[in-house]
């Protein structure tokens, strides 16, 4: 491995099971409340400012937020994602339809990304995943990175228009990164380049982006790794593209094949990259973990990085519900949003209760919770 890469290792994850875990709390029915009835709405991020913090808008907070109209299966709403845009005021949420107009997307579906406001409340630059092509007779999996530019809209329900012709970002290598190009797949077993993550480091300057990919110089079949790109001349404009691939920042070669929705917290000198993953993405003849939040550190963005709390674990869906959230986002307040997943099933399984496939999903955002940093060591608060 090269020596720039931090890795993942297979001794930091079978290390989870002979420590505490940080396990959550089991959610109850009243912890699961439709934001948006009718809609399954998953992977979310606040509309943020370059610095990281959260965007007050209107006296609340912009939410974008994955978004399908709740089927028979749940499963299949990966097929028709649509970004959706919420605000979160006083408590509640407030439905203000799809971010994006029809047919804007060159792509078939909209997967998560992030998105940055300018301090003038004016010009949005959306970050996302174009997850095929638009017009495919079946939807595919590939997946590229796109940014769009709009304007912010307070008068009346919150929206955001005049977008512009989106633009790729970047495209894989085939090198550093696999060509995420597949036409067909299984959920947790594709090869990935999505999730654009926007960082600006606040020691130097620069602009980033995070994503998920796969590494591309590997023998193995479970190859998921955290890529870097930066943009040429240090700050980003707007839509224009002009990144630079980085080899990546952090490797689970033969340990794992998807670390999701990265994303990077600066605090106290110290680098902190999370990401989410499940149980049936570590590689099935090594270690595994739980679903849940995982993590690393390093005193500068391009590491070394080292696994929080010695095995890369946070926060874990506890033993009882292993299923019941996913998609952890930190925000930098260090408050932790995710959704409600596959909640309340009491150790039943989908081949004896395939009723459960739509009951006990979710499909709405999770009570969220607060994590304390202290160099590698992190801990659960008000869950």
């Amino acid at each position: 491995m090269d020596p720039r890469i931090s890795c993942w290792t297979p001794d930091a994850v079978a290390a989870i099971a002979a420590t505490s875990v940080p396990a959550l709390p089991v959610l109850g029915r009243d912890d699961v409340v439709a934001a948006v009835p009718g809609l399954d709405l998953w992977d979310m991020w606040p509309l943020q400012y370059a610095d990281g913090r959260t965007a007050t808008i209107d006296g609340g907070a912009l939410w974008l937020v994955l978004s399908a109209p709740a089927g028979a299966d749940p499963g299949a709403r990966h097929d028709i994602a649509r970004i959706r845009l919420l605000h979160h005021k006083h408590g509640a949420w407030h439905d203000c339809g799809n971010a994006l107009p029809d047919g804007l997307n060159p792509g078939s579906r909209e997967w998560a990304g992030s998105a940055v406001v300018d301090a003038a409340h004016r010009t949005v630059t959306l970050y996302y995943t174009a997850s095929g092509r638009r017009g495919e007779a079946r939807p595919t999996f590939e997946q590229r990175l796109f940014a769009t530019t709009g304007r912010l809209d307070l008068a009346g329900v919150p929206r955001i228009v005049d977008w512009s012709d989106p633009i790729e970002q970047l495209s894989s290598d085939g090198d550093w990164y696999v060509i995420a190009a597949e036409a067909e797949g299984q959920p947790g077993h594709i090869k990935a380049f999505r999730d654009p993550a926007f960082f600006h480091d606040p020691a130097t300057g620069q602009d980033y982006l995070l994503f998920t990919g796969s590494l591309g110089r590997s023998q193995q079949a479970f190859n998921g790794t955290i890529g870097i790109a930066e943009v040429k001349g240090g700050i980003a404009k707007a839509t224009g593209g002009g990144w630079t691939l980085l080899p990546p920042l952090i490797s689970a070669d033969g340990v794992n094949n998807e670390l999701e929705r990265p994303h990077v917290i600066a605090r106290n000198g110290l680098y902190y990259v999370f990401w989410s993953t499940q149980r049936r993405t570590f590689a099935p003849d090594g270690p595994s973990g739980p679903n849940g939040l995982y993590g690393m550190v390093a005193p500068a963005l391009f590491g070394p990085y080292q696994p929080l709390n010695g095995t890369g674990l946070v926060a874990a869906n506890p033993a009882a519900e292993p299923c019941q959230a996913y998609s952890w986002w930190v925000l930098d307040t260090l408050e932790v949003v995710s959704f409600v997943d596959h909640w309340g099933l009491q150790g039943r399984s989908f081949e004896d209760h395939p009723e459960m496939l739509r009951g006990q999903f979710g499909g709405t955002p999770a009570p969220r919770f607060t994590i304390a940093l202290e160099g590698d060591i992190t801990k659960i608060l008000n869950a």
